[in-house]
């Protein structure tokens, strides 16, 4: 992902209100962010609960949405993230709802999906067990580029009710 500063942050949300762009809270580390290591970037809001970020960069600009966090618990043992496809206990993976960007958001219309909880998708998936001695880098290296693109997709998704 390429360097954004906090101005271009704040402008690549494709479905903020203005009270969300003024209550958005950066990360805490994120001028210490290293750039070059993201495939997108994530986040929960530190100040506001139930509140997070996602961020990709779509052909050199950044575009980003604002996203909520569905209230309550699960019952499941185990739920998959859609981002990462990692298995997590239940409670570390939530219901992320985004409001759709332009006409469709003001009527309140939303897409949802299940997400690692902390939204640490991009770590998650680079943290899965050690590779077994069949398993090639190749793997590993694909289910990076899914969650990418699965991240992707769902910013997408949100930006393109706007055109």
């Amino acid at each position: 992902m390429r360097p954004i500063s906090e101005e271009q942050l704040r402008a690549a949300f494709v479905n903020a209100a203005p009270d969300d762009l003024r209550l958005l809270a950066l990360p805490h580390d994120f001028v210490l962010t290293d750039w070059d290591h993201l495939d997108f970037l994530a986040w929960r809001d530190p100040r506001t609960k139930g509140r997070g970020y996602l961020v990709i960069d779509q052909g050199g600009q950044p575009t980003g949405v604002v996203l909520r966090a569905a209230n309550g618990s699960s019952h499941a043992r185990a739920a998959m993230c859609n981002l990462c496809h990692t298995m997590q206990p239940a409670d570390q993976v939530s219901l992320f709802t985004a409001r759709l960007a332009g006409d469709a958001g003001d009527r309140g219309d939303s897409v949802g999906t299940y997400m690692c909880a902390d939204l640490s998708c991009h770590e998650n998936v680079r943290l899965a067990a050690p590779l077994a001695p069949n398993e090639v880098r190749a793997s590993v290296d694909r289910r990076i580029d899914g969650t990418r693109h699965r991240a992707e997709a769902f910013v997408e998704s949100v930006a393109e009710a706007s055109a």
